[in-house]
């Protein structure tokens, strides 16, 4: 399947066009990232596979040296604003954009699953391997969040002389 050409907004203000993307790229979906000294939506804890999109993020974060030595960049996606996510960026010491999917574009175009919670659809934890605009492989569910860059490298690493370096 190929990823639509929707323009997405990333934390430094720039639009990324995933169909647009020739390298290998890594999107990680996730539900939302906390805020330190705001609380989580009332039952966050009790919604299956809610929690963890710290520690995931920060292992994409932790192995983002060994992603592009396997020529592959990674955006994280949520419905968050890019206000939001530019505070996790930041407090994350992310090298990598985040995009906000505010508008549920992705949503609609490729039937993305969400979950609903005080009136706002947030993504599930999902990712997808892509290139040259087309969608190679999907994880899906991710559990545990913060290990789940094992299987992604692990795919990587399995699938290296296939078009990795474009």
């Amino acid at each position: 399947m190929f990823l639509p050409s929707i323009g997405l907004e990333t934390t430094s203000g720039a639009t990324v066009t995933l169909s647009q993307c020739q390298q290998r790229t890594v999107l990680y979906f996730y539900p939302m990232t906390g805020r330190p000294g705001h609380p989580l939506p009332e039952g966050w804890d009790h919604i299956p596979g809610a929690r963890g999109c710290t520690p995931q993020a920060c292992s994409f974060r932790d192995h983002h040296h060994e992603l592009a030595l396997l020529h592959t960049q990674v955006f994280g996606i949520s419905t968050q604003s890019s206000r939001c996510q530019q505070e996790a960026k930041q407090r994350l010491h992310l090298p990598f954009e985040l995009l906000s999917d505010a508008s549920l574009q992705l949503k609609q175009a490729l039937n993305l699953p969400t979950f609903a919670l005080e009136g706002k659809s947030l993504y599930k934890r999902l990712s997808m391997i892509c290139s040259q605009g087309q969608i190679i492989k999907v994880f899906y569910p991710v559990f545990p969040p913060d290990q789940h860059i094992d299987e992604i490298l692990a795919w990587l690493h399995s699938h290296a002389d296939d078009g990795a370096a474009i």
